[in-house]
């Protein structure tokens, strides 16, 4: 068994997604989660049903059928964290709960509260003298009921359940209106899911019933709707938290709470509403042994309670501006008995949880049904719900086409783009990246280009102050080689596609490439372009300039035209100018030459190297969250055209830390440099360009010992720099345990 202490506190394994199953477990055991038999049983595959187990569950058993096992991670309830297991096989539901997770923990996660764990066994009592007065009767011997109740199951009763009252309903048959009596057993049955118990204890009591009412006994079972096992969940999310790709946080909320709105008011809407929570709530169910059928004929009949079937969630707005959901919902689960112990993979993941009781599990699933919420209804009021789920089925075509591991992104981002996501058509897919990977495997050197960090300086820069920027080396690599086809392949970015010539109006990567052949006048050749990029995309580290650099560098070499420094960095420019609009020049003049160069544009442009005293660690941490440079500048822009002399003055004192921070560098005053850039940070902030994982990242990089860190490029996502003159490892290491991608480099 796992103790409490030996266990890792954090629901976040970074990376966790990239690694194999195997790799998966092992990460698993070594954060204290899973014990070492669990270990050898999922290595094994020992921990599946087996066959005579089944044969004893179920009649005429033929077979088990498997169910993939995934985690949701980062969910934070109540101030614990929580690995969650989840067994289901549709796609997008165990990532969307973990990116709704995640999102959650950045404002204090989900708070849940639970009501006793109160399972109802209703006795319907029939041919009645005196209906009325026999109900008064059995409420008023309701201590002799419930007494004669716990005297059945002692053992309950000792360990704080067993039955806690009664309530009598009087009915009338639709069919003769004859008049019948109901007896509610209220049952606390502590974590026990509690069927067997309730529907003995009724059967128990029905001949002292008869007696007291004077009427017949008919149906005596336990009720399915648990409404007075409920769970409450409430998350609040910051406006700026709910920023994606081409919606703003407000958007994002808005619709979120329109979409919510018709849920609640009409019940086509609510069905597939309330199934989508269910996802995820029947999802954890499975994985825990629990009766998800159950649980969904409660959740179902408690949504229509008052007549009128309707969202079990509520989505509003608060005063600040926050979005906040809110979902309550009858959650009878158990954590003892029944296949809990049959099942050696429900064992796994009750441990998975850390051994939860019943009323703690319920707010974990709870936690689910909301988060799951969200995401579905971001994704519905975002890009829409069909693009994620058209990334997880050409995952799952690709699978059963048996693409090899080291071609299955490529060929995966080959068929969305074809939008035939079909199996037939990745095999063609994967026959061309084997041909031409064949072909670009070859002896043909690599051409390499830096990418960029800003060390002090954005934003100001667009207003006439001066930027310190420092070169990532090796930030891509690139070759180039004869083939069949004019052919685009960046395999670390999912990336395989035809270049055209311009006369078909390329877009894209495409249609930069297309036109930069044209202009080097090698649009008639055939020719497989591989670009091997060390870091991520669209994080501000550069990469689109280094990539044009390193291209332009490759296709110089391998067609022998000798282009100079400055012609590359000419071409790199108008490559940037088509994928930007209105570049300011220092992310290919750094992808080019590789230096440090503080860079002012007044009048003109203007680059002076600047060469650093002796090197000096850089960590970087990456926010996993796309840098939005338009979206913040634009903002900036707006606020300086409202108050041009309050941000005057705001781009003066980040010129004038730009300005020491270069001599700083020159000298290797590398604490001074530190300070500067954290007062630079500083004003980045107050200028409302960082967001929530770039402070956790900052945090993060100062607790480790950086001497500065802020982030880097035009901020609203992307990354941050971290100064570390006594090495960058105890940073980088501090950031990828806390769940984000990192790198370090020395600047020299």
């Amino acid at each position: 068994m796992v103790s409490e202490s030996e266990r890792d506190s954090s629901s976040r394994i970074p990376n966790f997604f990239k690694l194999d199953v195997k790799e998966r477990v092992r990460a698993l055991h070594e954060r204290g989660l899973i014990t070492d038999s669990d270990l050898r049983a999922l290595e094994t595959s020992d921990h599946t049903l087996k066959l005579h187990i089944a044969d004893k569950m179920i009649e005429n058993v033929i077979g088990v059928l498997g169910l993939p096992v995934g985690l949701g991670l980062n969910f934070l309830v109540n101030g614990k964290d929580y690995v969650v297991p989840l067994s289901v096989e549709e796609p997008s539901i165990v990532a969307g709960l973990s990116g709704a997770a995640r999102t959650t923990r950045l404002s204090g996660g989900f708070e849940a509260t639970t009501t006793d764990p109160i399972l109802i066994g209703q006795i319907q009592v029939v041919n009645l003298d005196d209906p009325e007065r026999r109900k008064q009767e059995l409420l008023d011997r309701s201590e002799e009921i419930i007494n004669l109740a716990n005297s059945l199951h002692p053992k309950m009763l000792g360990r704080g359940g067993g039955a806690k009252d009664i309530e009598v309903f009087l009915h009338q048959a639709p069919e003769d209106g004859r008049q019948m009596l109901v007896v509610h057993l209220l049952v606390d049955t502590r974590d026990a899911m509690g069927a067997n118990v309730v529907n003995g204890m009724c059967e128990g009591v029905a001949s002292l019933i008869e007696t007291i009412s004077g009427g017949k006994v008919f149906l005596r079972i336990l009720s399915n709707l648990t409404d007075r096992a409920l769970v409450h969940v409430r998350a609040r999310i910051p406006v700026q938290n709910l920023e994606v790709k081409g919606f703003s946080g407000d958007q994002v909320r808005d619709g979120i709470i329109l979409a919510n709105d018709l849920a609640r008011v009409d019940r086509y809407r609510a069905a597939t509403h309330n199934k989508g929570i269910m996802n995820g709530v029947d999802a954890v169910a499975i994985a825990t042994g629990n009766d998800f059928r159950a649980i969904e004929a409660a959740a179902h009949a408690y949504a229509a309670r008052d007549g009128h079937y309707r969202a079990l969630t509520r989505w509003y707005r608060n005063d600040e501006g926050d979005l906040v959901g809110e979902i309550e919902m009858p959650m009878k689960v158990g954590t003892v008995g029944g296949s809990l112990e049959t099942n050696p993979t429900v064992r796994i993941n009750h441990r998975l949880l850390g051994s939860p009781n019943a009323t703690e599990l319920a707010s974990v699933m709870g936690a689910v049904g909301l988060a799951q919420n969200y995401a579905a209804l971001r994704s519905l009021t975002t890009a829409g719900i069909q693009q994620n789920h058209m990334t997880l089925h050409a995952r799952s075509v690709a699978s059963t086409a048996q693409v090899p591991e080291e071609h299955f992104d490529t060929v995966v981002e080959a068929l969305i783009e074809s939008g035939d996501i079909k199996v037939w058509n990745a095999r063609e897919i994967l026959k061309r990246v084997q041909n031409n990977t064949a072909v670009a495997q070859g002896t043909e050197p690599r051409s390499y280009a830096s990418g960029k960090i800003i060390l002090l300086g954005e934003h100001a820069v667009v207003y006439g102050r001066p930027a310190l920027a420092a070169p990532i080396p090796l930030a891509v690599e690139a070759r180039v080689v004869d083939s069949a086809d004019t052919i685009l392949l960046i395999p670390r970015w999912g990336i395989e596609q035809r270049v055209p010539p311009m006369s078909e109006n390329p877009q894209g990567l495409a249609g930069i490439l297309a036109l930069l052949l044209e202009q080097l006048d090698l649009a008639s050749r055939s020719l497989t372009i591989e670009a091997f990029p060390n870091v991520p995309r669209a994080m501000g580290l550069g990469g689109s300039s280094a990539l044009a650099v390193a291209v332009i560098r490759a296709l110089s070499n391998h067609f022998k035209l000798d282009l100079s420094n400055e012609r590359i960095n000419e071409l790199a420019f108008e490559c940037e100018r088509a994928a930007h609009g209105t570049p300011s020049g220092v992310d290919n003049t750094i992808a080019t030459y590789g230096s440090t160069l503080l860079f002012e544009n007044k009048e003109a442009p203007s680059f002076q190297e600047v060469r650093p005293a002796k090197s000096v660690s850089i960590a970087i941490g990456i926010s996993g969250k796309e840098s939005l440079t338009a979206t913040t500048v634009a903002r900036v822009r707006q606020a300086w055209e409202r108050q041009p002399e309050r941000y005057e003055r705001i781009f003066d004192q980040i010129g004038d830390l730009t300005r020491a921070g270069t001599e700083a560098l020159r000298d290797g005053a590398y604490q001074e440099l530190g300070e500067l850039m954290n007062l630079c940070h500083g004003y980045l902030n107050a200028l409302q360009v960082s967001t929530p994982e770039l402070e956790e990242l900052i945090h993060i990089a100062r607790r480790r010992g950086a001497a500065g860190a802020k982030l880097t490029g035009g901020g609203g996502g992307g990354s941050v720099i971290a100064l570390c003159p006594d090495g960058a490892e105890d940073v980088v290491d501090a950031m990828q345990n806390s769940g984000f991608e990192a790198l370090a480099f020395d600047l020299v």
